[in-house]
């Protein structure tokens, strides 16, 4: 299945994903874990982010301090500079990106700032981490931006039923 493909199913079944949601809230914590970290590793066999990079083109990171005070040497740029030049602060009070795509993005799909990129980036699509069943409602929204995470959360929900 193409990546748009998998964005569209995701959204077209959106309601039959949150039911999901909360049946997996109901899985061991331990055995969901599991799930999650074999299917991501079986997606991320065939995926590759740099085809898509839809992530980057139209969601933004949380900037944490760390990460807009290593952005901001990697550019040559006060914290402050930093801030205004790209951050704004979301409802949550959380700095993210003023724009989207990521000014950081290049058209090659490559990142510009790979190795000083937020945390947020390092970590997404978070289906390999551990607690999943503290971020399934995130894990639910973030199939309608990364076709891997839709086609992980589509198999495992086909097997926990």
């Amino acid at each position: 299945m193409k990546y748009a493909a998998l964005l569209q199913q995701a959204l077209a079944d959106k309601e039959v994903y949150q039911k999901s949601v909360q049946r997996l809230k109901k899985v061991n914590p331990r055995k969901l874990d599991d799930l999650f970290h074999q299917e991501h590793t079986q997606v991320f066999k065939k995926i590759d982010c740099l085809t898509c990079a839809n992530c980057c083109k139209t969601t933004s990171p949380i900037f944490r301090d760390i990460d807009i005070r290593r952005l901001a040497k990697r550019l040559r740029l006060s914290e402050a500079a930093f801030i205004a030049q790209y951050l704004r602060i979301d409802s949550d009070g959380d700095y993210v990106l003023t724009v989207a795509p990521c000014p950081f993005l290049g058209n090659d799909n490559y990142c510009g700032v790979y190795e000083d990129r937020p945390l947020a980036c390092r970590e997404y699509p978070h289906t390999d981490r551990k607690n999943m069943y503290q971020i399934l409602d995130l894990t639910r929204k973030n199939m309608e931006v990364c076709p891997a995470v839709s086609q992980i959360m589509q198999t495992i929900s086909k097997k926990v039923v």
